[in-house]
């Protein structure tokens, strides 16, 4: 036979047992009258989660490359596409020069 199931326990809590927010919260907080802002929130209320913004961020582009080249900069390891940077700003300054 199987064993009775033990009596189940309610995880529920009523939201108005819910611990009262600080004055700092408060401070922080956004306050809105009928959906206009009135003030936006401040300090961690507002802070963005992940990694910071660049001021110029990298961007993806689609290069055709021969095959042997494409061999040689992936056979210099982790890195390569970093190295490929640095090699074609180089020759860029080059270039100019």
């Amino acid at each position: 036979m199987t064993k009775k199931p033990e009596k189940f326990e309610s995880t529920w809590v009523d939201p108005d047992d819910a611990p009262a927010w600080p004055d700092e919260a408060f401070d922080r907080a956004e306050i809105a009258v009928g959906g206009e802002v009135i003030k936006p929130a401040q300090g961690t209320l507002t802070r963005r989660r992940g990694r910071p913004k660049l001021d110029a961020p990298k961007q993806q582009v689609s290069v055709r490359l021969d095959s042997d080249v494409l061999d040689g900069l992936r056979g210099l390891g982790v890195g390569w596409q970093g190295e490929m940077n640095s090699a074609l700003r180089e020759w860029l300054i080059r270039r100019r020069a």
